[in-house]
C-alpha cells in the first residue's frame, strides 16, 4: 500500500465525523444555511426587488419569492453575464456554467467563491466515506479517470470565464491528485465526442487504473473501445487493480449486467447528485439507502410533492415537513444566487435521519398522455423486474406513448430497446414489462384495465440506434444524458428514422 492510500484512512475517518456532526441536526443546518442566505440575499438587486432581509422567515421568503425555472430568473441572470456585479449574490461570480435546455437557448449558472466548494468538496467527501466505511483505499495510489466535458473555458460579455460544470471543477483538482488523474488536459480539451473517446483509450490503455467515474452510458462506450483496443475480453484484464466506479446523472441499475460482463467482475460504485446548479447529494454508505442530502453546505432545500405541483399554488415543504416514500419536486436557493429555482428533478425520501434520497426522475420528463404520469423510476424498475425474470441485457431504452396507432387499434406505450443480448422471448419480456410497470402505476394499470390502452409493446432497435439518435440530437457524449421517457415521440422519431 501505497503511502496516500496510507494517509488517506485515517484522514477519511476524521473527515467522516466531521460530515457526521454537520449533518446530524438537518433542521438546524438547513436553518443556518437559510439565514445566511438571507444575510447575504439582501445585498443584491434581486434581494432589494424581493424584499429579503436577514430576519426574514422561511414563510415570508416563500410569500416574497416564487418558484421559478431558469427563463423566471432569466432577467436577472442576463444583467449578470452581461457584467453587472451584486446582482443575484454580492459582487461577480467567479465562473458561469453554460449548459443546455431552455426554450431560449443556453443556461448560465453562476459559480461563486462561497458555492464553489460545494461542488468540490462533495464528490471528495463521497470518497472519503467510502474509505472510512469500507478501508479500502488503494486506489488513490493508482490511475484515475474522469469522463467529462472539456475544461476549456470561454468568458462571458462581462468577462467572467464561462465552461461547462465538470471543465471547472478539473480546474480545482487538488495538486496531489494532478498526477493521478486521466486523461490529460490535451486530450480532455477535444470537443468531438467520438475523437476524444478513441484518443482517452490510446491514452490510457497500458496505465494503472484503478478508479473510474462518469454517466454509465459513455463509461459503457469507452469500456467497450477499449477492449477493441486491447483484444482483451474484459475491462479487469486491462486494469486489474480496478476497484470503484463512481457515477451520477442516471440510474445504474439498468446498465449494471452489462458493466458486469464488460468488467469480468462486480466492482463497488459510488453515486453522486452533482447538477450545475450544486451538487445536491452523495452516497456516504456502501449499506444504507440513498443519498446523503447536503443539508449543511450552502444550499436550502425546499420540496414540492409532486402530486402538487402543477397546481396554482403547490405547497412547498422544507426539510422538517418531508415524508417517507413521496414524490418530491426540487426547488433550491444557494449561495451562488439562485432563488427558489425548480431544477426540475423528482426525489423520494428514503431516510429522514438522516435525510437520504434517491433520485427518480424529472418532473417534465414523464409519460402522461393518457393521464397515468409514468415516471423513470418506474420504467427502470419494470425493466429490471424484466429482466430478472427473462434475462437479456439491456443497452439503452426509451418509453414513448403512440397516440395515433393504425385504425382500429387502441393507444399504447412503445418501449423502444437496443439490447446487447435479446431476450429468447421477447413476448413474454413484454408482457413482464407492461405488468411490472402496471404494479407500479394504478393510472396505468387502470388505463389498461379499462380498455383506453392496450398493454405495452417492445420495439427492438439496432445496435449503435441511441448512440447515432443523440449524435443527430447533439448530444453525444460528455454530461448528456439519455432521455428514458417522454410525453411525445420526438426521441423515438430519432431512434426510428
Amino acid at each position: 500500500m501505497g503511502w496516500k492510500a496510507q494517509l488517506s484512512k485515517p484522514f477519511a475517518r476524521w473527515a467522516l465525523r466531521g460530515l457526521r456532526r454537520r449533518t446530524a441536526d438537518p433542521v438546524a443546518a438547513q436553518d443556518a444555511v437559510f439565514r445566511e442566505l438571507m444575510l447575504r440575499g439582501a445585498q443584491t438587486a434581486f434581494g432589494r426587488e424581493h424584499g429579503l432581509h436577514a430576519d426574514m422567515s422561511p414563510a415570508d421568503f416563500r410569500a416574497a419569492v416564487p418558484v421559478r425555472d431558469y427563463e423566471g430568473l432569466k432577467p436577472w441572470m442576463d444583467r449578470a453575464v452581461a457584467g453587472e456585479e451584486g446582482v443575484v449574490w454580492p459582487g461577480k461570480p467567479l465562473y458561469f456554467c453554460k449548459t443546455s435546455g431552455t426554450t431560449s437557448g443556453a443556461k448560465y449558472i453562476p459559480l461563486t467563491r462561497e458555492s464553489l466548494p460545494n461542488h468540490i468538496g462533495s464528490a471528495r467527501n463521497a470518497l472519503l466515506a467510502y474509505i472510512a466505511e469500507t478501508g479500502k483505499a488503494d486506489f488513490v495510489d493508482g490511475k484515475m479517470i474522469f469522463l467529462q466535458g472539456s475544461p476549456t473555458l470561454a468568458e462571458t460579455p462581462g468577462g467572467v470565464p464561462l465552461g461547462r460544470l465538470s471543465g471547472i471543477v478539473a480546474h480545482h483538482v487538488p495538486g496531489y491528485l494532478q498526477k493521478n488523474r486521466l486523461p490529460s488536459f490535451e486530450t480532455n480539451t477535444i470537443e468531438d465526442w467520438e475523437e476524444k473517446v478513441e484518443a482517452i483509450v490510446r491514452e490510457t490503455a497500458g496505465e494503472d487504473l484503478r478508479l473510474i467515474s462518469g454517466i454509465p452510458s459513455w463509461v459503457q462506450m469507452y469500456f467497450e473501445r477499449l477492449l477493441a483496443h486491447t483484444g482483451k475480453a474484459t475491462v479487469k484484464e486491462v486494469f486489474p487493480r480496478f476497484e470503484l466506479f463512481v457515477y451520477g446523472g442516471v440510474a445504474f441499475e439498468p446498465y449494471r449486467e452489462r458493466f458486469r460482463q464488460l468488467i469480468g467482475a462486480d466492482v463497488p460504485v459510488v453515486e453522486l447528485y452533482p447538477a450545475s446548479e450544486g451538487f445536491l447529494a452523495f452516497q456516504d454508505s456502501q449499506t444504507a439507502p440513498g443519498l446523503l442530502l447536503n443539508t449543511a453546505d450552502g444550499i436550502f432545500f425546499e420540496f414540492i410533492p409532486a402530486d402538487r405541483y402543477f397546481d396554482e399554488t403547490p405547497p412547498r415543504l422544507g426539510i422538517d415537513e418531508v415524508e417517507l416514500d413521496t414524490q418530491y419536486a426540487v426547488v433550491l436557493s444557494n449561495n451562488a444566487g439562485l432563488w427558489a429555482y425548480d431544477i426540475g428533478d423528482t426525489v423520494r425520501f428514503v431516510s429522514l435521519d438522516p435525510p437520504r434520497i434517491v433520485v427518480t426522475g424529472r418532473i417534465k420528463h414523464f409519460t402522461s398522455a393518457f393521464g397515468e404520469h409514468v415516471i423513470a423510476e418506474e420504467v427502470e424498475g419494470a425493466m429490471q423486474e424484466a429482466v430478472a425474470a427473462h434475462g437479456g441485457v439491456v443497452r439503452e431504452f426509451h418509453v414513448a406513448p403512440q397516440v395515433t396507432p393504425p385504425a382500429g387499434d387502441l393507444p399504447f406505450h412503445e418501449w423502444l430497446v437496443e439490447f446487447d443480448a435479446q431476450p429468447t422471448d421477447l413476448a413474454a419480456f413484454s408482457a413482464a414489462l407492461d405488468a411490472a410497470l402496471q404494479r407500479r402505476n394504478p393510472y396505468y394499470r387502470d388505463l389498461i384495465t379499462g380498455s383506453v390502452l392496450q398493454p405495452a409493446r417492445l420495439t427492438p432497435l439496432p445496435a449503435g440506434a441511441f448512440h447515432q439518435a443523440m449524435r443527430r440530437k447533439g448530444k453525444l457524449g460528455g454530461q448528456n444524458k439519455i432521455p428514458r421517457l417522454a410525453n411525445d415521440r420526438a426521441m423515438a422519431e430519432l431512434l426510428t428514422p
